[in-house]
């Protein structure tokens, strides 16, 4: 099957998981209208705090659906929308992609920056996820599993059920680290 959208949410609210939606609008510069993370500049609490000036370069969530069956073979019954993403996403590696990747849903399209970086909200959610989403690799380093953030480079609609269509950056492409 191709990529697609399985989910799409959204929240007003600074709250940990989102409502899922028909749609979502995605608007250029900002994130997806009517989100509590919507804005060029920062829009997490915590960033705000630290500098309210610097650049959102976290407007849309990203997960993919995949997450979910494995976090239920965990033992964990976690739903799209719960751990706080914008797009749920199928058939699509989000993790595997470069820094700068284009995903186009539609007319549009939203530019990968990069690893969304679980906090200490995931367990307070539910007890013991924070360990099925961030791991240490046995060479030491840390792997981030709750998904991806990106930009919206191009403003539009978003359902369930779209295709995504993925165009990767120039080389050389560097991967993803948190941000």
């Amino acid at each position: 099957m191709p990529p697609r959208v399985a989910a799409v949410h959204s929240s007003a609210t600074h709250s940990f998981s989102k409502a899922t939606r028909e749609s979502i609008t995605l608007l250029e510069g900002l994130g997806v209208e009517g989100d509590a993370h919507c804005g060029a500049t920062v829009q997490h609490r915590s960033r705000v705090a630290a500098d309210p000036s610097q650049p959102n370069v976290r407007q849309v969530h990203l997960i993919h659906g995949e997450l979910f069956d494995a976090l239920r073979a965990s033992g964990h019954t976690v739903e799209a929308g719960q751990l706080g993403e914008n797009i749920t996403t199928r058939e699509i590696d989000l993790l595997a992609l470069p820094v700068g990747t284009r995903l186009r849903f539609g007319d549009a399209m939203v530019t990968i920056t990069g690893l969304r970086n679980p906090c200490q909200q995931i367990n307070d959610f539910q007890p013991g996820l924070l360990k099925q989403v961030i791991r240490t690799s046995g060479e030491g380093h840390v792997i981030r599993l709750a998904g991806v953030m990106g930009i919206v480079s191009r403003g539009g609609r978003v359902m369930t059920g779209d295709t995504i269509d993925i165009e990767m950056p120039p080389l050389p492409h560097f991967p993803l680290t948190r941000v």
